[in-house]
């Protein structure tokens, strides 16, 4: 089951700290976009936006959360990445538009 970032605003308060989760970051509208997995989207976006690491985010400015997924375990959260990241750009950005058609941060709804 995907929950998108819609449920997800009635029940934020609730989401426990291990959720698997797909996500979408992004530089700019239409951008670069990167897809990941994570069991701790709270963390893992932070982590996109803040961490000095060096990487495919920082390098490329990946730092707005556009678009996510809760899912109910990481074996299917997983999957679903693969299955994002098997498709082309224009299903990805099809996605975003769906549920975030100005492209804002997302980050600030989760916490």
């Amino acid at each position: 089951m995907y929950l998108s970032h819609s449920t997800v605003q009635q029940k934020r308060k609730y989401m426990p700290a291990k959720q698997p989760a797909i996500y979408i970051m992004a530089n700019k509208r239409n951008g670069t976009i990167y897809t990941g997995v994570t069991s701790n989207l709270i963390k893992r976006v932070y982590e996109h936006k803040y961490a000095d690491e060096p990487g495919f985010t920082q390098q490329n400015g990946c730092k707005y959360l556009v678009y996510y997924e809760l899912i109910e375990d990481m074996t299917s959260a997983i999957a679903r990445e693969k299955q994002l990241k098997g498709g082309s750009r224009k299903k990805k950005l099809a996605l975003i538009e769906q549920i975030n058609p100005y492209w804002e941060d997302l980050y600030e709804q989760l916490i």
